[in-house]
């Protein structure tokens, strides 16, 4: 099983490494030495009814392997098992929200500070995902209470520009910190594990070009083209013209300026605008990391684009993050990082393809590949905190590192899903007797390049 170090919190902010299993097979977490609590503050007492609403919460979550530690120095397990982190929670006010309201509450806690894990934050998040039961029914009054609590974003016409400026209108400045050379904010691709981040996402973008089969010549619509690496790489490096679709004004302007400068801005066009505007035929349409964007009730309408857009010749490809079974976004993750997300199910992904008889060719799941990309971008993200901060504050430091870190954990946990789906007009028959096409890149050949 590959070692790959992950990045470990101290008690002054700053980061070290000890190596944790990780990727190839399940994730088993080595924790030798975890950080001592700092000493209590003072403050409110802990009442016993405190430690019984605690014992309860712990079994709640299925009694993982944690220590807590209260706001007067207290520790308490409630497992048998050696502790995989310290978890220390500040004050019993922010508990007792943290009762009421466990999804928000936490990440605003971490985020503001109340809450502080001491140990590997990726291996603690990974034991409250795996102690959770995935199958286990809510009761009525916890399915009550999340929805009067928690209403997601909608994402109608004016709702998705909003959802969008949140996360990826931050500024180019902020994601240029950490991501790779060509801006990808997708899963790479890696041939193997020991590839560069730049080299995967290379990959990636190769490898649907290949489920694509394009050919110079074609057309294509991407929708969705983030800063526009995937749609410049097939211009390029395939011979095809590009229209890519997107409504972020940040994105959009980055993509417009680095196609003119890599001298491919004749054969791309960034059109700012949302996806339910696309018209025109292509030969292929593709979409990565959008559909988790626009929501369930939205499927139906892009599937209608698709269907108008795709030639009866055609192929089209939708990468997207995923789960095994239908669940609501993390309240945190929805209102604080992600407004509007949800990550559908392979079934209610159906629903895109179903209504108008698109055939659904090939799934690809790539779960372990969006695990190692995330191991990257969390210790890229760490290297560069102390910018970061001077860009946002602490806050926004610790909010994002708790965002990659929980992605990370949920991909190796098996919680999440990355779906790549081929697709084609019902009566296209021109379909690939073997999947040869699409090794020839990993192989050393050309993979459909151009020279």
């Amino acid at each position: 099983m590959k070692r790959i170090p992950s990045a470990i919190p101290e008690r002054n902010g700053k980061h070290t490494t000890q190596p944790v299993s990780r990727i190839e097979g399940p994730a088993q977490a080595t924790v030798t030495e975890i950080p001592e609590a700092p000493p209590p503050s003072g403050g409110a007492k802990v009442y016993g009814i405190d430690r019984w609403l605690l014992r309860k919460m712990s079994q709640r979550l299925g009694d993982p392997p944690l220590q807590v530690v209260l706001w007067n120095g207290e520790e308490i397990t409630n497992s048998s098992e050696p502790p995989v982190a310290r978890v220390r929670i500040g004050d019993r006010r922010t508990f007792l929200k943290l009762l009421f309201n466990t999804e928000l509450e936490f990440g605003d806690a971490y985020s503001e500070g109340r809450i502080e894990v001491l140990g590997d934050l990726v291996a603690f998040m990974e034991t409250v995902y795996r102690a959770e039961s995935p199958t286990a029914p809510k009761g009525f009054l916890t399915r009550l209470l999340g929805r009067r609590l928690h209403r997601p974003r909608r994402n109608s016409l004016t709702g998705s520009r909003r959802n969008i400026h949140h996360h990826y209108d931050l500024s180019n400045d902020f994601y240029r910190l950490w991501l790779d050379e060509q801006m990808v904010y997708t899963c790479a691709y890696f041939t193997t594990p020991s590839a560069t981040l730049e080299e995967a996402q290379v990959a990636k973008m190769d490898h649907v070009c290949r489920k694509l089969r394009l050919r110079p010549g074609q057309t294509v619509i991407e929708a969705g083209c983030g800063w526009g690496a995937l749609a410049r790489h097939m211009a390029r490096n395939y011979g095809v013209t590009v229209r890519a679709f997107n409504i972020s004004h940040e994105q959009i302007a980055y993509a417009r300026e680095r196609a003119k400068a890599e001298g491919v801005d004749r054969r791309v066009e960034f059109i700012e605008d949302d996806y339910r505007a696309i018209a025109g035929a292509c030969d292929a349409f593709v979409s990565v990391g959008m559909l988790e964007h626009i929501g369930r009730d939205n499927y139906g309408e892009l599937g209608r684009v698709i269907h108008r857009s795709l030639k009866p010749s055609g192929v089209g490809l939708i990468h997207s993050i995923g789960r095994n079974r239908p669940s609501p976004t993390n309240a945190w993750l929805e209102q604080r990082v992600f407004p509007g997300a949800y990550m559908p199910s392979l079934g209610e992904i159906m629903s895109v393809f179903e209504p108008t008889a698109l055939s659904v060719l090939d799934v690809e799941n790539l779960r372990p590949h969006y695990a190692l990309t995330l191991w990257h971008w969390l210790r890229r993200f760490d290297q560069v905190a102390d910018r970061v901060a001077e860009q946002f504050d602490a806050r926004f430091v610790r909010m994002w590192r708790l965002y990659l870190a929980s992605s990370m954990a949920s991909f190796t946990t098996g919680f999440m899903q990355l779906f790549q789906i081929v697709f084609a007009p019902c009566r296209n028959n021109d379909i690939p007797w073997t999947r040869d096409h699409l090794c020839a890149g990993e192989r050393g050949g050309a993979g459909g390049r151009r020279s």
